[in-house]
């Protein structure tokens, strides 16, 4: 993949998401998908009618969401929940906690509208502690969707997979990273470009920001490695411990706080086994705001210009 290629996708990861509940509840009456209020955001509304008996709204009570999951996972059906990031997770978390994982429940949940992706719904509903929160969970798996294939492929991955799941996300569309043979392994990364002299470790729709920093770097002679670590729990030690011995210094950027997320789960991972310079790229000590996506990059800092910065800063040290 080039990175003079790269451009929005043709079909919102919504559809996406729609497309594939569909697709999986026509083959498994078993699949039944959950939400809270959100139909038409997610695009639930569009696929309803076609599986009636599998869609069910749950009204703007996400806690009870969790119950209602629980329940049919105790009766061997295949909950999806989906709800905003922020709701999935900080709002109901005592449920997704308690009902869920220590009851050992099985769950797909999708959290949608992730941090600077909320725009207009502001600070209420811009999630920067949702992989932080679910991280925590025991044996949890965490994952960040950086585009529409991937998407698909964790959805179905989540469906054959006993536990807990949770898959964040955008809900329009993504800048297009992968074609359709892709796959993604659980715990593993994605090494999109190697490189010699710094990695940037991104997820989400910092994946595309990294990969032009890259680019940017590479016109002051600097050879960048990008991995897209869309595993966030558990994370691809491997891959991490090549990156640190190669290059000897690692940036990571994420559209979340630098506390909890993708910079944690990185530094957590190679402080024990291969300590280097680290340098987050992220949210620090700032609630959400009103605003359109572009601003609240450049707001928070998640650029691929601040990506570079950070790394001509620290290269010299």
């Amino acid at each position: 993949m080039s990175m003079t290629e790269l451009k929005l996708e043709e079909k919102e990861m919504r559809q996406v998401y729609s497309e594939t509940i569909l697709e999986l509840a026509k083959k498994d009456p078993n699949v039944i998908a959950l939400d809270a209020d959100l139909m038409s955001s997610i695009s639930l509304n569009k696929i309803s009618p076609q599986i009636s008996d599998q869609v069910i709204n749950c009204g703007i009570m996400e806690a009870n969401m969790m119950g209602v999951a629980a329940g049919f996972s105790l009766t061997n059906k295949i909950p999806f929940v989906h709800t905003f990031a922020q709701f999935a997770t900080r709002r109901a978390f005592d449920q997704l906690f308690v009902s869920l994982a220590y009851a050992k429940l099985n769950v797909k949940i999708l959290g949608s509208d992730a941090g600077v992706t909320a725009e207009h719904n502001g600070g209420t509903h811009m999630a920067f502690e949702d992989l932080g929160l679910v991280r925590l969970i025991p044996n949890a798996t965490v994952y960040e969707a950086s585009d529409s294939t991937m998407l698909r492929k964790l959805l179905i991955q989540n469906y054959k997979e006993y536990g807990v799941h949770y898959i964040r996300t955008t809900r329009k569309k993504a800048v297009k990273i992968y074609d359709e043979n892709e796959t993604f392994p659980k715990g593993k990364g994605k090494l999109l470009r190697d490189g010699t002299d710094v990695c940037i470790v991104a997820s989400g729709i910092m994946v595309a920001e990294a990969l032009q920093a890259a680019r940017e770097l590479e016109k002051k002679s600097i050879d960048a490695m990008v991995i897209d670590m869309y595993s966030i729990k558990p994370v691809d030690a491997e891959l991490l411990t090549y990156a640190a011995e190669k290059t000897g210094l690692i940036i990571t950027a994420e559209n979340h706080n630098v506390i909890g997320g993708l910079g944690s789960a990185v530094a957590e991972t190679l402080s024990e086994i291969k300590p280097v310079p680290i340098k987050r790229v992220g949210v620090r000590e700032k609630f959400g705001q009103v605003g359109k996506v572009e601003y609240l990059k450049e707001f928070y800092g998640l650029t691929a210009n601040h990506i570079a910065n950070i790394a001509l800063e620290n290269l010299g040290k």
